[in-house]
């Protein structure tokens, strides 16, 4: 992985992580983050020990950046022609090249999500 790509999965780690709590690590290995509420919910009809939020998977050409909260609350959240770029299907982006300002309107999309999910006793 080049070393830009590299700086961009550092970046969106940080921006997660930074969300712990009320969110917790499901699981935190350099193949993957994966981020969920840390109390009991429904998710579907299954019983889950925390809601899923999120992940950052690496890729060898991009970033993966899987958003759930966007999934479950699309109408929350607009995004700019920049991002709007990266989602592929309905919660998955993939950064190839993060700006300074993709960093801050993702961090602020994320800062949202875990407010939604907080306000709705998911998290």
């Amino acid at each position: 992985m080049d070393t830009e790509l590299q700086r961009a999965e550092k970046t969106l780690r940080s921006l997660m992580l930074r969300h712990v709590p009320p969110l917790t690590a499901r699981v935190n290995k350099t193949s993957q983050l994966e981020m969920a509420g840390n109390k009991e919910a429904m998710q579907g009809r299954q019983k889950v020990d925390g809601f899923y939020f999120g992940s950052i998977i690496p890729k060898p050409k991009d970033i993966r950046l899987y958003f759930f909260p966007i999934y479950t609350h699309p109408t929350e959240f607009t995004l700019s022609p920049s991002l709007q770029k990266c989602l592929k299907g309905k919660s998955c982006f993939h950064i190839k090249k993060l700006t300074e300002e993709l960093e801050e309107e993702i961090n602020t999309m994320i800062t949202k999500g875990v407010s939604l999910y907080l306000s709705e006793g998911l998290v």
